[in-house]
């Protein structure tokens, strides 16, 4: 094949320029382009366009004058290397003839500040390349002889063709004061020596990866605490998701059948297990577990038992109870899901089933179960990250106790509740940090490889 031949060849499977990228409007633009670049709406400016140009323009000067002011984000971005280096002092005031507080740095307001600030340049940055590709548009439109639109056209375009823009502007905004600008925050300190251990409280510096290396290290307080916690908390999502799952599975079975009598009654007997505040039912269960407990006075009155069982007094007994009790709380929810979805089921699988010579087990596993699977796949998933999230029945019920691992975790403690220890009773802000980083990893991880690995994402619509 010829050099020319080939050329065609590459040529057809190139892939095609994005006509709406930057790229393709910074190269074929021209100099009005190029010095929109500089002045923001520049561009819509010589197509005629002069309120988005003010808008654009406005937003511009907003941005430089926040960045340039006393105390504006390059005031804050030039501290955040060092995170502040001036301690409060006392100094003595001769005409008073007392001592005066001078404020110091405070590192926390120097990284919380730097973070926003961080966030408004990309923020900045997005609208700035939104400038430049609209001010492209304008002037292809005007150079062509086609209509260019005014600013009423935009708006009314923001209620017909782009109303996602309408309507994902405050929960974009939302998203990035409330979710971002946090996260990002809370991230960065992973890497800092923030909290009270030192006294880091007001001052504190980078230490870079020194925490995370800590967390799996064996040898260190944090490492000692970090794997029995992560293997507990793995072990406890497993069980509480999968015992509900299958639990609530087989009573909305037994509810559904035919034979049933007062099916009405038995699920509104379970929507008021629902309709009661959990942590309502977690308070009065730990109570009526404790070793002087209605439960144990029971069994002791009933001669069952000689002495106490130590529900939440061992470790093993309270794993164990904490499981059986979340059983108790999260089934009803299960039957209630199950149950719009068992009666969906199509009854001709069924009937074949039964004419195989299939009993009631064999259709369970593969009639009942491979449906049930693969359409509840994904609120498994979202059941299994909240239960490595479920900070109430933890706390609630033991506290993370009856006894400790290290100096704040304990034997029943999830990551979240450690979090929320190192946090609240510690200080140690950084290493909780860290716990939180590491616990977005864990879900992640098992999210996607769960998600992309069941029939509900390769064969979302093949399902028979």
């Amino acid at each position: 094949m010829s050099t020319k031949e080939l050329t065609k060849t590459a040529a057809a499977y190139r892939k095609p320029e994005n006509k709406d990228g930057l790229l393709y409007a910074l190269k074929n633009g021209g100099p009005l382009i190029w010095l929109s670049c500089l002045i923001m709406g520049f561009g819509n400016l010589a197509a005629g366009q002069y309120i988005k140009t003010l808008i654009f323009l406005a937003i511009e000067v907003i941005f430089i004058g926040f960045m340039l002011i006393e105390n504006g984000g390059l005031h804050w971005l030039g501290l955040m290397p060092s995170l502040g280096d001036r301690v409060t002092e006392e100094v003595w005031n001769d005409d008073l003839g007392v001592y005066e507080y001078v404020q110091g740095d405070n590192s926390q307001q120097i990284l919380l500040y730097a973070t926003a600030t961080i966030v408004a340049i990309v923020v900045f940055i997005v609208v700035w390349r939104a400038s430049v590709r609209s001010g492209f548009k304008a002037q292809s439109l005007k150079k062509a002889g086609k209509k260019v639109p005014t600013f009423v056209d935009d708006v009314k375009s923001l209620f017909d063709e782009n109303i996602h823009k309408l309507l994902m502007f405050l929960p974009f905004a939302a998203l990035m004061i409330f979710t971002v600008v946090p996260l990002v925050y809370m991230m960065m300190m992973a890497f800092t020596n923030y909290g009270r251990t030192g006294d880091h409280l007001t001052l504190f510096d980078w230490v870079g990866l020194d925490n995370f290396i800590s967390l799996f290290d064996s040898s260190s307080a944090l490492g000692r605490q970090f794997f029995p916690v992560l293997k507990w908390t793995l072990i406890w999502a497993f069980f509480a998701t999968f015992l509900n799952f299958f639990a609530g599975t087989v009573m909305a079975m037994i509810i559904n059948r035919p034979s049933t009598r007062l099916k009405g009654m038995w699920r509104t007997i379970l929507s008021l297990t629902i309709a009661v505040p959990q942590f309502v039912s977690l308070l009065i269960i730990r109570t009526m577990f404790k070793e002087e407990g209605a439960i144990n006075n029971l069994l002791l009155n009933l001669g069952w038992i000689d002495k106490a069982l130590p529900f939440f007094t061992n470790a093993t007994w309270a794993r164990v109870t904490i499981i059986v009790i979340n059983c108790w709380v999260g089934i009803p929810y299960t039957v209630m899901s199950v149950t719009g979805i068992l009666q969906n089921i199509p009854a001709e699988q069924y009937e074949a089933a039964r004419i195989d010579g299939a009993n009631a087990f064999q259709q369970f596993v593969n009639v009942t179960l491979p449906y049930m699977i693969f359409v509840m796949t994904p609120t498994l998933i979202s059941s299994f990250t909240g239960n490595i999230n479920n900070f109430n029945i933890i706390y609630l019920l033991s506290g993370g106790g009856p006894t400790y691992i290290g100096d704040s975790a304990g034997q029943t403690d999830l990551l979240v509740t450690w979090l929320y220890k190192l946090t609240m009773d510690n200080q140690e802000y950084n290493l909780a940090a860290v716990i939180g980083i590491m616990t977005f990893f864990v879900l992640a991880t098992v999210a996607l490889l769960t998600y992309r690995n069941s029939g509900s994402y390769k064969d979302e619509e093949g399902f028979k």
